[in-house]
Order: C-alpha cells, then sequence, then structure tokens
C-alpha cells in the first residue's frame, strides 16, 4: 500500500512556498536603496535616448 498524506499539510507547505517565492520576488524589486533605483533609471533612459538618436528613418535606406 501507499503512503498515508495529510493534505492540509501538502497544502500549508505549498502555500508557503509560494508565499517564499512571492516575497522574494519583492525584496528584489522593493529591496533596492532610492539612490541605486534612480540611477538605473537614468541609465535606462539615457541608453534609450542614445538608440533613438541612432535609429535610421525610412529616408535613410
Amino acid at each position: 500500500m501507499g503512503d498515508v498524506i495529510n493534505l492540509r499539510t501538502v497544502r500549508k507547505r505549498l502555500k508557503r512556498e509560494q508565499n517564499g517565492a512571492r516575497a522574494d520576488a519583492r525584496r528584489a524589486e522593493f529591496g533596492v536603496p532610492k539612490t541605486e533605483r534612480k540611477l538605473r533609471k537614468a541609465e535606462t533612459e539615457r541608453t534609450s535616448h542614445m538608440l533613438d538618436q541612432h535609429r535610421l528613418s525610412a529616408e535613410d535606406e
């Protein structure tokens, strides 16, 4: 015969694992200092601006 499994404990364990994964994602998102967020935002804006400047238009081809 198979092993007896308590479904309540399995559900609780799954919920804990899901909550842990969600907590890790939120820590990664909100655990960044304000200065680092500003620096990262400025860097992405700068790179997107530089890419837009170097974009070829249909007339250039």
